[in-house]
């Protein structure tokens, strides 16, 4: 435990500020108002007033259904479908004297699909009833009685509870916490499942229950706490504490949210507030939006469009019909004799033929209901579910180094992945590692640092500059010191000139002091003590944060303890020459937060004299320098921007220094902002940090460089090669955007800010009204000018623009009014860039793009910031990265990292797009060619009701005849394998454009249908019509017909598949020579069964179908004549007029694929120019080459 004891008192300080004790009824006077009326009683979570409360279990439930509400709930799901609706009516209706098969044969096939969905739906929340079961059974330690604390299960706490919770574990509910292991009350918490933050946050218990530190010390502890009413807002907390007859006033400070974890720290006893699904992590868990892919909203349009031919044809039909039956008995003479219209029921009577024709309707309605393919749903559930495994499983898609797999979290989405037309990505996680490497710094004006970015290294090879070379030579000289020395995570920093205690020798060298002593102490990083190595390592609230702590550390400035009140370190005395220990006493942290930009510690050393140490972003910093702070202002400016312009992050440092008067009125009305606990208590601590952060002195700039993912250029390249427009939306400043390859050599910027002297003169002014009304008018005329000026480019030259826009900008832009000519000036640029974007403005421009392109969106990201942009797409994209599991957890599908987007999106999506819209095609190309003949033989059959086909041939036509095949297309089809997809990755359009699903594709495989319906039904009954059908002169019935036609239509709707299939597998085979042999097997099966249930099939095909020649003969004449229209026009098509992927086809069949001549003939087809990636750099770097 000695390290524990080095950390006892660590940072507390920072955060508390001693616990207000002064009065706070005036900003407490809301509680036990409406909103504000909780009220817990601690230890005694079994008193009579705890009792009346009726407070909420602990228990959790994240399942769509109970044991009690699953049939109906799960029943009502499934008829919300359209089509399941109406075959559920045509299945009532077919218990009624209308219907034209037994009502069992319309009812099975419904209960079998039905059955199947609500059996998977069972199965998805049986999952998610398990996970509930682990939760809710998991233990923590209560208080029972007399100090006494035992494990119980997290669903057994009730509200008022004590519970001891230890170092690692989960906080089972929302507590307040009383004490810690650390003397101060203070416990270090991880949020991740909240934010998707890895930091660790500080909280801090009141100081009249920190000395409540042994389990003995709750034997009689009583307190009463009243607070707000339950609700989502993690980041407040407004309540009051009766201990001991005192009031004391309860913050967020003091508030751990369920689901947290407890991190170095050993326990924490805490009062349990908020319990089960009134904790704030479950008030915040909203069910995730319902996506549906464009082909699945397009299918829905289908199903209708056939419903309306369903209705036309039932209605024609039964027009005739009435006509007809009017006809039938005319002055006494029967012409259709053998439906003894003398004599009929209501559906055949003559005299009342307008209700007999209204009959008929019904009766075609539900024989004509094989147009509908009642199986669509469920295959293409079955199919989507089958396609996610094989995404799961991918094996080039699998991150060996975190042992991730990409993971499709629905299946819902998988054909969008094949149509996505702009991607929107985060940038620093996302396309960076979020590692952060300390590189390089400028100090009182000079330039140090000797090592090379990724994009110093891109630019040199473009531009030709010795900068490497250069580099080499520098290095050289420094090898003997810094080569033997292993990489050091964080530190990728060489100058001789500053290292190894160099730097006392610079012109500058006091100024170089004070930057170093910043680094190590402006921060809030936890040291942690290897006791038998004795090294130190850090645990910063980020990666920045802890590359400058580890910068000090190597350059001489050890920070290696930190206490309540103090910060030790081991730095250089220039004086000396040698090492020696310095505290400084920690008085003051004015933290870091989005709007402030910047952060700040006041510490005084062991002279007693007071500095105040600051980091922070240029756009802050450089306004609160001093007049005589400004010395290397020019040169750390010019610095600063070389750093931006090489893709690295830049902050600021400055100080100044503090006399006593001025620091104790700091801390006096900081103090009272701190412990004030109205709603504008952040805005009074910003107040108070604001006057003090003024008058600042330049010391110089850090630059670390975020190195991007492996592979990251290679994948943008090829996914614009694809024709995919690419939109960064980031946090970073604009000039950092270059590190991702987005802007090229030669490509105009169109910069859209409001960094103007008119703006910033109203800023100083404070005039909100006048500032939002001159930014507003200053964004539209910047984007009106951009738009004009690419409209005069398009006259004059193919010049390729990138948009770069600020967070503040963006704001207006957004706007109602404005929205709609950004969007213009956006898509038509080949590169946009939103820099300084907030969360919600991520999302808004996703939501803009989805909206106003009407095409399909993808989002990628790994914060919890990106989780808006994410649920807002058509598809969100979760990086598995260090930020945390938010942006996975609302994701559509995860992946470990963004290379690997390239084969999700150019292989994976590309083949279920093509697998799912052949697959719907196909399902109704089928469906038209068995339900037209029915209608073709109603009209044989002069509307006379009677189907073509025995009843149960009818049933399982979409359940067994023609399913199986189907499926396996839907799964395993490929059009070109995954090597092709991405060395030919403009075949990605044929998604985008939506090609293999178009209106005219739909309506085509329908024609199709319709000629295979005619050729089927017409040469099979002039086949056998007139002629005798075997040997015994016996001419064919109606089993007959029918049984030969339903063989026809199997052989086929099957053949049908294997001509469209481009990629044959073991298993296609076996589904579709299986299924027709199938039909033959049940031919004869359902033939033995005796003939009150097989009905007319009853040994038909034994003794009559099987032993004649004819029948064979028509099988296969009718099959091949009705195969030649498809065949023809595929083969027709593929030779004269070939789609984009039918001509890598044929580069395959030829054995051109390595030709580079025929390859770039096949590239020449692509539909749209590249301007982005190291392609159209390159194609860039040409076309200057060649007019010069």
């Amino acid at each position: 435990m000695r390290g524990g004891k080095r950390r006892k008192l660590r940072l507390s300080k920072i955060y508390s500020f001693a616990c207000g004790k002064r009065s706070f009824e005036e900003d407490h006077s809301q509680i036990g108002g409406r909103g504000y009326s909780r009220v817990v009683f601690c230890n005694e979570p079994d008193s009579l007033e705890a009792g009346i409360r009726n407070y909420a279990d602990n228990s959790v439930r994240s399942t769509k259904y109970t044991l009690a509400t699953f049939l109906p709930k799960s029943l009502f799901e499934q008829f919300r479908r359209v089509a399941n609706f109406f075959f559920l009516v045509t299945g009532i209706l077919a218990f009624t004297p209308l219907a034209p098969y037994t009502a069992v044969s319309a009812i099975v096939p419904l209960i079998i699909v039905i059955g199947a969905t609500m059996v998977k739906e069972g199965i998805e929340d049986l999952r998610r009833k398990k996970q509930d079961i682990e939760v809710n059974n998991r233990r923590v330690k209560v208080h029972k009685h007399n100090g006494a604390f035992e494990y119980t299960e997290w669903k057994n706490l009730r509200v008022g509870d004590i519970v001891k919770v230890q170092k690692d574990e989960f906080f089972p509910a929302d507590l307040l916490l009383l004490s810690s292991s650390y003397e101060d009350a203070v416990c270090y918490v991880e949020t991740m499942n909240l934010d998707g933050e890895t930091n660790l946050k500080l909280k801090q218990g009141l100081e009249v229950t920190s000395s409540l530190r042994d389990d003995l010390n709750f034997s009689d502890f009583k307190a009463t706490i009243k607070c707000e009413d339950p609700n989502a807002n993690l980041y407040s907390f407004v309540g009051s504490m009766e201990f001991e007859e005192q009031q004391y006033p309860l913050s967020p400070q003091q508030l751990l949210l369920r689901d947290s974890k407890l991190r170095n720290t050993d326990y924490i006893f805490g009062a349990v507030i908020f319990t089960g699904h009134d904790t704030k992590v479950i008030q915040n868990s909203t069910d995730p939006p319902s996506k549906r892919s464009k082909v699945e909203k397009k299918m829905d349009r289908i199903i209708y469009f056939l419903f309306c031919i369903l209705f036309l044809l039932a209605s024609v039909g039964s027009i005739f019909f009435g006509i007809s039956t009017k006809d039938d008995l005319e002055n006494g003479k029967m012409k259709r004799w053998y439906l003894r219209p003398d004599d009929s029921t209501i559906f055949f009577d003559p005299k009342r033929a307008p209700a007999a024709a209204i009959f008929h309707c019904l009766t075609a309605l539900m024989l004509y209901n094989y147009f509908i393919p009642i199986s669509l749903y469920v295959s293409i559930e079955i199919v989507k579910v089958l396609q996610s495994i094989f995404i799961n499983q991918d094996i080039y898609m699998y991150y060996e180094e975190a042992d991730k797999p990409a993971r499709a979290r629905t299946s819902n989405l998988n054909e969008e992945l094949g149509q996505v037309d702009t991607i929107l990505s985060d940038k620093t996680g996302t396309l960076t590692c979020n590692s952060m490497e300390f590189i390089k710094c400028s100090i009182a004006g000079v330039a140090y640092g000797r090592g090379v970015t990724e994009v110093e290294k891109a630019m040199d090879r473009k531009s030709g500059s010795p900068l490497i070379h250069e580099q080499d030579i520098g290095s050289d000289d420094i090898r003997d010191s810094s080569v033997a020395k292993a990489p050091i995570k964080g530190f990728n920093f060489i100058d001789e000139r500053i290292m190894d205690g160099n730097w006392v020798n610079e012109p500058h060298a006091d100024v170089i002091q004070k930057f170093f002593r910043l680094l190590a102490t402006c921060h809030t990083a936890i040291p942690e003590v290897d006791e038998d190595t004795g090294n130190i390592s850090y645990e910063a609230e980020s990666p920045d944060e802890a590359a400058f702590v580890i910068a000090g550390r190597e350059l001489g400035f050890e920070f290696y303890k930190r206490t309540q009140t103090s910060l030790s370190m081991y730095e250089l005395d220039p004086v000396s020459g040698k090492k020696v220990e310095r505290t400084y006493k920690l008085l003051s942290v004015l933290e870091f937060n989005s709007s402030r930009k910047r952060m700040s510690v006041i510490v005084k050393d062991e002279e007693g004299k007071i500095f105040l140490f600051c980091k922070g972003a240029d756009s802050v910093m450089f306004d609160r320098l001093a007049k005589n702070g400004r010395e290397f202002e020019e040169k750390t400016l010019e610095h600063v921007q070389e750093y931006a312009d090489a893709g690295l992050r830049t902050l600021i440092l400055a100080y100044r220094k503090l006399d006593e008067e001025e620091y104790k009125e700091f801390n006096e009305r900081f103090s009272e902002a701190k412990n004030s606990v109205s709603a504008d208590r952040e805005t009074l601590i910003d107040e108070v940090s604001d006057k003090v952060e003024r008058n600042l002195i330049l010391l110089g700039a850090t630059a670390v460089e975020d190195k991007l993912q492996n592979g990251v250029p290679d994948c943008i390249d090829k996914l614009a090669r694809a024709g995919i427009k690419i939109w960064v939306l980031t946090g970073d400043k604009m000039e950092t955007a270059i590190n991702i390859g987005l802007l090229r050599q030669g490509m105009k910027q169109i910069i859209v800010h409001l960094d103007n002297p008119d703006i910033q003169a109203l800023e100083k002014a404070g005039d909100k009204i006048a500032i939002a009304k001159a930014s507003r008018e200053s964004v539209h005329r910047q984007i009106s000018e951009g738009i004009a000026q690419l409209n005069a480019s398009r006259v004059t030259s193919q010049q390729a623009f990138a948009l770069i826009i600020d967070g503040k900008s963006l704001t207006y832009a957004l706007e109602d009014d404005m929205k709609h000519i950004f969007l213009e000036l956006a898509l038509n640029c080949a590169s946009v860039i939103c820099c300084r974007s907030s969360p919600k403005q991520k999302a808004l421009v996703t939501r803009l793009v989805k909206s106003g392109t009407g095409k399909t969106t993808l989002a990628i990201g790994d914060g919890a910031n990106d989780v808006g942009m994410l649920q807002e797409a058509d598809i969100g994209i979760g990086i598995s990265g260090v930020e945390g599991m938010q942006a996975v957890m609302s994701s559509d599908v995860a992946i470990a990292q963004f290379r690997y987007l390239e084969r999700l999106l150019l292989v994976h999506g590309h083949w279920c797009y093509r697998r799912i819209s052949s697959m719907i095609c196909y399902f109704f190309y089928k469906n038209v060619t068995f339900g037209f003949t029915l209608f073709l033989y109603e009209v044989y059959a002069s509307f006379s009701g009677q189907p073509a086909y025995n009843d149960w041939f009818l049933a399982l036509y979409n359940v067994l005849f023609s399913s199986l095949p189907v499926i396996a297309l839907g799964v395993f089809d490929q059009d070109v394998s995954a090597r092709y997809c991405l060395k030919f990755p403009m075949l990605y359009q044929e998604g985008v454009q939506n090609v293999l699903f178009s209106w005219r594709r739909i309506l085509s495989w329908m024609l199709n249908g319709f000629i295979s319906a005619i050729i089927i039904f017409f040469f099979c009954t002039k086949a056998m019509e007139l002629q005798a059908f075997d040997k015994e002169g016996r001419t064919a019935g109606r089993d007959i017909l029918g049984a030969t036609m339903y063989t026809c239509i199997v052989w086929v709707v099957n053949l049908q598949m294997a001509l469209g299939i481009r990629y044959f597998t073991l298993i296609q085979h076996i589904f579709i020579w299986g299924t027709i042999a199938f039909w033959y097997i049940f031919l004869m099966i359902y033939g033995a069964i005796p003939s009150r249930l097989s009905q007319n099939a009853y040994k038909v095909f034994i003794e009559t179908l099987a032993p004649s020649p004819m029948y064979w003969f028509v099988t296969f004449f009718v099959v091949i004549s009705t195969l030649i229209p498809y065949f023809s026009y595929s083969a027709i098509q593929m030779r004269f007029f070939p789609m984009y992927h039918e001509m890598i086809q044929w580069l395959r069949y030829e054995g051109k694929t390595n030709d580079p001549e025929y390859c770039n003939l096949v590239r020449q087809r692509s539909l749209r120019p590249t301007t982005v990636g190291s392609t159209a750099r390159l194609a860039a770097k040409k076309a200057n080459h060649t007019k010069n």
